[in-house]
This record gives C-alpha cells, structure tokens and sequence, in this order.
C-alpha cells in the first residue's frame, strides 16, 4: 500500500554538514502523519524504522529529528489516544530487537515532551492500566525491556504502588497467583538491582515507590563502589540524617567539594561549620600545587584565615618572595621574612644558575640588544629555548600572547621581550629568529617544544620564524617516561630539580621580578646541562638506569611548512649536523 493512502505526506529536512572545509546537503527521510485514526502502532513504529534506517545522518541527528517528529505525531490524533498509543508502542517494541532500546528511549521522551504541552490527554486511565501490566510483565521477565525503560515508564506515566496494586488484584480475581504481595515482590526485584551494583536504577524505584527499608549500609556501599550521584539522591530522599551520614562519609575520604556542596545545598551549616573552610583550604592547596597562586588569593577572597593558610603554603613550596608579598599585602605578622632563609632554602632543594654555570641573565627589548644577542646565538653550536606566556584561567577564553623567549647558550641567557620587540621591530625579529631558529648549523633543545612552537604560532601568525625549525631536539623525547616534566628530568639526571613555584606568574608584567628572570633562565640553562649529560653517560648510570649511551642525533627533527606532508615533523637526514661531541660537556 502506498503511503500517502495510509494518511502520510512524505518530508524532507536538509542539514547543512560542514566536512573539510565543504558544504554538503545530506537529507533524513521522514513522514508527516497527518491523520493516525486508522494506524496501527505496529506500523506506526515500522514507518519510524524505516526513517531511521534509511535516513544517511549521523545518529544523534536522526534520532533529535525523529524525536521531534513523533512528538508531533502524538498532536495527531493516534487512537485512542496519545498515552494508550505510546503504551501499545512500548509493548511491541521488544519485537524490532536491537532497534528496543533506543526507539523506547525515543518514543517516551517525545512523550514527555508531548505532556508539558498538552492539558489532558483523555486516555490517562487505560494508558496506566496497560502501562502498568507492561511494568509487571517486565519484571517476570516476559516482555525484554530494558531496566532504565521500566522506571521511565513508572515516571512518564505517574504508575503508584496504589495503581500495581489494583492491576495485580485483578489479575488474582483470574487465578493468576503471582502476586500475593505487591510491595513485597517490588522489593525483591529492587534488591536483585543492589545485588548486581545496579545503584540508580534500585535508587530510583526505592525513591518511586518511597521505599525507605534501606539505610546506612546501603548508602555506604553506594560510596565504595564510587556511585556517588545515586548515594547523593539516596540521602537527599531518606532525609537529613541520612545526609549527614553522607556529608561525614565525604569528609573522612576528604572528598571535601562534594561534602562542601551538600552542606550548602542543604543548608547543613550548623551541623557542619568547619566545612566550608576546609573545603576552601583543600581547594587552595590544588592551585597552589599548580602555582597557580594568583588564582589562588582569588579564591580566598581577603578571608584572614585562608590568606594565613595561602602563606602557610607559600612557605612550605619554598615560594618566599610570595610569602612576603601576602604578608605585606594583608598585614600579617608573626611570619619570619623570606630573605633571612631563602637562599639556603632554595640552594638545598633546587638548581641554580651558579650550579648551571651561567654567568650572564641578558634581558633583550630593543634593536641594538636584539642584534648582540643574535650575533652570540649563530655563533653557538647548542641553545636551550623555552617561552613563558601569561596564564588565563577563565574557560573557553585564547590564552594570552607569548611574553618572552628564553634562549640559552653555555654562559648567557637571553631573555627576548617578545611582546615589545614585536610591536617596535616586528620585521627584525622576525628576521633574527628565523636566521637562529632555521639554521643547520645550531642545535636546538627543547622540551615538549612542539607545545611552544604551537602557541608562538599563534601568538604572531603573521611573522614566519615560527612556521618552520631546523635541528630541533625536544629533551622529553628522549625518554620514555618523563615524570615529573622537566624538573623530574633535571631531579634524575643532574639530582636536583627546578624550583616551578613562579610558572604561573604573570609574565606580561613589566619589569620582571628577579626571582620571574631567574626562573625563566634556569628552564632553557637546564636543557644544555640535561644534554651534555646525556652525552655523557659515565655521569649518569644510575640516572639512565643502566643503558647505554642514548642515541640523541636520531631524535633530531625538522619541521618545514610543507602542507603536502602527511607528518608535520620528519627526521632529518640531508642536512649537515652540528659538530657537538660526545663528552664535550
């Protein structure tokens, strides 16, 4: 039979797909059911299986735009009516077997949909009474449903232990035995869901049929086995003693957010004042452990006992400077002052620019300054570079420019002010860096550099320095596994690590602070260090666990902006390599 005699009006939507830069009209098959007075729901759900199968989308889309389209079907007229012809759909689905789960899923949320809208539906009664047999010939297993769907029906169409209740005694009234105790039996089939860990869906039926047998060891088995959306709406629906019981649950695994949150959304204050705080103390001690420490003093928001715990953790990472500057900032007192212990503080537990053997930190933000340092550079055979750019913790926002460019040879470390100088001389650093950057003859060290170049790229996408490198050596690539980033690296092989407190500071702050030049210094210094030891390795047996001397020439790469290549980094094998050797150190 053609489908326009069974009342349908074929439909077209078309979707514009962008793909690889190209526009593309793909089309999804669909049937406007303009009358359903004399459709069967059986061929109603044939016709929505053949849309779906035929339609070329992807599946979320059909499925966003079947569902739209069923919801309108129910505003037309199905017999006998919308819920009883939703109810009929859902028994007869289990028979288009692996098209059940995701058509019942479909099918029920138009239906909620189609209830917000709708003031009555006129078939509410019938539709419960089938929904409920459907409900009870899913639990006996006589009807293939899944587990989700069951409760979705319980919810979709209001179905109450009063409602089962009735069903099954009408069912008794027929000699049907299976249910002498409806609550009874529910439980039973509740419980098989907590045996097999099944928590949301016993959680949702316990709280449906307000079932409140259950108690604390449910709650912490929930926890243990990491189900906390189902142990949080367990609590929420047993009450404020079984919060509680949650809140302190939380805290003794010091999951303090989560017990924060409940606190606050439940108004717990009283029954737990010290929350708050440590939830806010747990919360500075991550940001802080990110150096993140301006962010950090956000968060504290002037609260003394919070800054006096920002400074406690200052102190402890060895951060110093940034002790005083909160101490000077809130006027705290009582806290010794950085400068009578930094230096043996740091001097004990982190490299520095002594030890590395740099005598000169040259900071570079003008031409003349620009050309001494290039000159120095292209007479180098190794460089170490890296780059610092201000952090940006808001989501979603670009990061920020790149502010400087640290590039090291054996004495000097320049640091390039790459925001001025790109503002003031943009055509002559753009010239310099592509003579040191491209140069076959200067090795280049870096670490996860491939990150650096990404954002100095996007930083200055109209200078061509960055678009291309020549005899680039990323340290991290030379190991297998770097823990730690290049601290543990420089902590393994030259056995002490980076002081990292100040990596997110604010780097387009002009002038830099010292401690902000020094440390800037010591991550490009250290790669030369790192290298010569490597070369090395009579220096560092242990550090390199045995092995012998690591091949690092074939770790040696090259990027030219070539499009037509597939990778965008190749080995280098036609260009001359630089004259480095193995125990120059």
């Amino acid at each position: 039979m053609c489908l326009f005699e069974m009342g349908f009006e074929e439909k077209a939507i078309k979707l514009q797909v962008k793909e690889e830069k190209a526009c593309e009209t793909k089309k999804i098959c669909l049937h406007a059911f303009t009358d359903l007075t004399y459709v069967a729901p059986i061929v109603f759900l044939y016709l929505l299986k053949e849309c779906y199968v035929h339609g070329n989308l992807k599946a979320t889309k059909k499925f966003r735009a079947l569902q739209q389209e069923v919801h309108q079907v129910l505003c037309n007229s199905p017999q006998p009516g919308p819920a009883t012809f939703v109810a009929y759909c859902l028994y007869i689905l289990p028979i288009f077997g692996s098209y059940c789960e995701g058509f019942s899923h479909l099918i029920v949320s138009a239906f909620h949909r189609f209830l917000k809208t709708a003031a009555t539906t006129g078939d509410s009664l019938e539709a419960k009474i089938i929904a409920v047999r459907l409900f009870l010939d899913i639990i006996e297993g006589s009807i293939d449903h899944d587990e989700r769907i069951a409760v979705k029906i319980l919810e979709v169409f209001d179905i109450k232990l009063t409602d089962i209740e009735k069903v099954a005694s009408q069912s008794k009234a027929k000699n049907d035995r299976r249910f002498h105790n409806v609550k009874a039996f529910l439980e039973q089939y509740i419980f098989g869901f907590i045996e097999s860990e099944s928590y949301m869906t016993a959680v949702n039926l316990l709280e449906h049929f307000s079932i409140r047998q259950s108690g604390e060891s449910f709650l912490v088995k929930m926890i243990e086995k990491k189900q906390f959306r189902a142990a949080e709406k367990w609590a929420t629906f047993m009450g404020k003693p079984m919060l509680s019981m949650l809140v302190q649950e939380y805290v003794d695994r010091n999951k303090l957010k989560s017990a924060y949150l409940i606190v606050k959304k439940n108004n717990l204050q009283q029954e737990f004042p010290d929350v708050h705080h440590k939830y806010k103390e747990s919360a500075l001690k991550k940001l802080a452990e990110k150096a993140c420490w301006d962010v950090a003093e956000a968060k504290a928001n002037g609260d003394r006992q919070l800054v006096d715990y920002l400074v406690y953790l200052a102190m402890e990472a060895g951060y110093l400077e940034k002790v005083d500057e909160l101490c000077n900032r809130y006027s705290l007192e009582g806290f010794p002052k950085a400068q009578e212990h930094e230096a043996n503080f740091l001097q004990h537990c982190f490299l520095n620019l002594n030890e590395l053997g740099v005598e000169d930190i040259i900071w570079v933000d003008e031409l003349n300054g620009l050309g001494k340092a290039t000159c120095h550079i292209e007479g180098s055979k190794v460089v170490g570079l890296d780059c610092e750019w201000k952090p940006n913790y808001v989501k979603g926002r670009k990061p920020n420019k790149v502010s400087i460019m640290q590039i090291a040879s054996d004495k000097k470390v320049f640091i390039l002010d790459l925001i001025k100088l790109y503002n003031d001389v943009p055509d002559v650093l753009d010239n310099c860096l592509t003579h040191i950057l491209r140069s076959p003859r200067i090795l280049k060290l870096g670490y996860n550099f491939h990150c650096d170049v990404k954002q100095l790229a996007q930083s200055y996408g109209d200078l061509e320095c960055f678009k291309c490198y020549n005899m680039l050596l990323d340290i991290q690539n030379m190991f297998k596994d770097p823990r730690g980033g290049l601290s543990g690296l420089a902590e393994k092989i030259l056995g002490a690590g980076l002081n990292k407190t100040r990596r997110n500071s604010n780097w387009e702050q002009r002038p830099l602070s010292q401690d902000q030049l020094e440390y800037a210094a010591l991550d490009a210094a250290v790669l030369i260090q790192i290298f010569y030891r490597v070369c090395d390795p009579s220096h560092t047996a242990d550090a390199l666990d045995g092995h012998n001397k690591i091949e690092w020439k074939s770790y040696i790469v090259s990027h030219m902006d070539n499009p037509r290549k597939s990778r965008k980094e190749s080995r280098l094998r036609k260009e001359p390599e630089p004259e480095v050797k193995d125990n120059e150190a």
